[in-house]
């Protein structure tokens, strides 16, 4: 099972995310490594930096939403991942994990708004998309930015995430992080649905 939207209890959430990168995650993007590859290392960064449980969640489930859409099809065309990973998550872990992942692609154009280096560790992908994006942020939008839950937590991501994309590196499995995403899932509240 593959699919959060019938899961009906945190163990089958976390399980449905194991499968999902078990099934979809040998795709490869655009730095010739896998989206599995991607998300374990960018996960070993955020534990080599003692971050907190959440944050290396985060930084593990980030694109989440590209397999979401790989797998269900999805049109790409505005078609936001981060989005998609965010709603698909928000059912079953709390905003200091969603919101990271939400706001990921908003923290590069951040970052190259902020640091004047960080524009030079940038992928070639992450360059072109970078332009797609809309370029660095305007100081009006630094502004917004930073007042947002999650936004210096997104920026922490995003570094981690530009940092995995190193082919050859062993990173160890997905399932490897089964125990760290148990005890981050929660049951969803009543009501609640994936999006």
């Amino acid at each position: 099972m593959d699919d959060l939207a019938s899961a009906q209890h945190p163990e089958q959430a976390v399980d449905a995310l194991i499968d999902l990168f078990e099934r979809h995650g040998r795709l490869r993007d655009g730095n010739g490594i896998t989206q599995e590859d991607h998300a374990l290392q960018s996960a070993r960064q955020a534990i080599d930096e003692d971050a907190p449980p959440a944050l290396v969640a985060a930084a593990l489930l980030h694109d989440v939403g590209h397999l979401l859409v790989e797998r269900d099809r999805m049109p790409t065309v505005d078609l936001r991942h981060e989005a998609v990973g965010a709603r698909a998550l928000a059912r079953w872990f709390d905003p200091d994990v969603t919101n990271p992942i939400a706001l990921h692609v908003d923290a590069k154009r951040y970052l190259c708004a902020v640091d004047p280096d960080y524009f030079g560790v940038l992928s070639p992908g992450s360059v072109h998309s970078l332009e797609l994006q809309g370029g660095p942020m305007v100081p009006e939008e630094v502004e917004r930015f930073e007042a947002l839950p999650g936004a210096e937590a997104a920026a922490r991501l995003r570094r981690w995430d530009e940092g995995a994309k190193v082919p050859g590196i062993d990173a160890g499995e997905f399932a490897d992080h089964r125990e760290l995403l148990m005890d981050l899932a929660r049951s969803p509240s009543p009501g609640s649905h994936e999006v």
